[in-house]
């Protein structure tokens, strides 16, 4: 099967997922940790990365970052080949370390959250496996940037970004005090965790964020999406830019939503603009028809042929 298309832009934000073959192991021992941020230093230093957390787990790693120069698939190509290549020979082993490609959610930057839900997931990762005891810390784990929120910055990677995710919190300042309670918060994060919608959202989707962010995105790649592209994608950027017609012309007839339901199935306007999204988008006669309330398909369509006869 054809590979599916990076969504990639200056300044995207991604919540990136990477498994190892078979879900065996990646990290076998102390030193691949160390290897593997290692090679995250280089491929910042390379990409131009901006990491706001990471998690390094068994057979697993989680990364969020941040692409100023929106190449995530350069980045993470390099950073994933240069570590199966060291991992390999370290080990005097060969063949695949990842499984398949890394999963990125596109995660919305705007301040309301998004950023600190997939941050916080990721810092949580540990005590949700069950690799810390229960009264332990989350900073007893020592693979991930949770720690690194907790230090002083001079002590801390270049490449980790603490201050948007401390933001989102309302720790204005990145001090003492500031660090006490980001650590007093994600422990009271921790002992309230259930498994609920944040958990799916991280599982499931392409992206991570509010309906204005999906739909300015899905205009972004207007004309872009292929069949390389998840069909899901595919479908929404088709209902939006198909939203985004219906809103122009809706707006150049002076009507309102209530103009959908007062006027008649058969109403010029409204057959006008079935012709049109008909013409303009990939949506069904029955999604037209349930759109601009014009009853059934099957009704639909011998009076939008009769308006094409008339007016085209």
């Amino acid at each position: 099967m054809p590979r599916q298309m990076r969504i990639e832009y200056p300044g995207a934000i991604y919540h990136v997922l990477s498994r190892g073959d078979q879900r065996e192991p990646i990290f076998l021992d102390e030193g691949d940790h160390h290897d593997f941020l290692k090679t995250l230093t280089e491929a910042c230093e390379k990409a131009g990365f901006e990491v706001h957390a990471y998690c390094l787990m068994p057979n697993h790693f989680h990364l969020v970052v941040e692409t100023p120069q929106g190449n995530l698939a350069a980045g993470m190509g390099w950073l994933l080949s240069t570590y199966s290549n060291r991992f390999n020979h370290r080990h005097e082993r060969c063949g695949h370390l990842f499984s398949g490609r890394y999963k990125a959610l596109v995660v919305e930057g705007s301040g309301d959250g998004y950023l600190r839900t997939v941050c916080d997931y990721t810092h949580l990762n540990p005590a949700r496996a069950r690799l810390l005891a229960p009264d332990s810390r989350l900073l007893e784990y020592p693979w991930s940037s949770y720690g690194g929120y907790l230090t002083e910055p001079r002590y801390r990677p270049k490449w980790l970004r603490v201050g948007r995710l401390l933001g989102e919190h309302g720790i204005g300042r990145d001090t003492e005090a500031g660090r006490r309670e980001f650590e007093r918060r994600r422990e009271a994060r921790r002992a309230s965790e259930g498994d609920g919608e944040q958990r799916k959202g991280m599982r499931r989707g392409w992206c991570l964020g509010s309906e204005p962010f999906k739909r300015g995105l899905l205009e972004r790649l207007h004309g872009q999406l292929g069949p390389n592209h998840a069909g899901e994608m595919r479908r929404q950027a088709n209902q939006a830019r198909a939203e985004g017609i219906l809103a122009a012309e809706m707006k150049r007839l002076r009507w309102k939503a209530a103009d959908l339901t007062r006027r008649a199935k058969s109403d010029p306007g409204k057959l006008a603009l079935a012709a049109l999204l008909r013409r303009e988008t990939t949506m069904t006669l029955q999604d037209i028809a349930d759109r601009l309330q014009m009853g059934s398909r099957k009704s639909l369509a011998p009076k939008l042929h009769a308006w094409r006869k008339a007016n085209e």
